[in-house]
């Protein structure tokens, strides 16, 4: 079964049921999140609305860091996953997804990009935070 992103299954504005006067069209199907894992790289390639081609990063192990403070950008490893905000459960099995906080040689790093759509990691180093005593 895959997931349905048309609107017949919507009521109506005045609260009244819209019937359904057509099956399920191609157009109309989504696609599950691809979750991205920490492993040896696997892409997966998948043909996506008006014949494009979505890239979709299924495990990584890189990931290019921009240092805000230099503009310098360089492709590292991911150490491991630290924290992701988005979901609880993917913050346990440890999927990256956009936001997700991963650790790098370079430091701690906030993933920019979205790697189930885009295929790729992209990253900015969180400044570290400074002690007052």
């Amino acid at each position: 079964m895959s997931v349905w992103h048309g609107d017949l299954h919507k009521r109506k504005p005045s609260g009244g049921r819209k019937r359904a006067y057509r099956m399920k069209r191609r157009f109309e199907r989504g696609s599950f999140p691809t979750e991205t894992m920490l492993d040896e790289p696997k892409r997966k390639i998948v043909r996506s609305h008006g014949g494009n081609k979505k890239i979709r990063a299924v495990k990584e192990k890189n990931a290019c860091i921009t240092n805000p403070e230099t503009g310098k950008t360089e492709k590292t490893e991911i150490v491991r996953v630290v924290r992701n905000p988005a979901n609880v459960d993917y913050n346990r099995r440890g999927v990256i997804t956009k936001g997700t906080i991963i650790e790098t040689p370079l430091g701690l790093a906030k993933v920019t990009s979205r790697p189930g759509q885009h295929g790729i990691i992209n990253a900015v180093l969180v400044p570290k935070k400074t002690e007052t005593t």
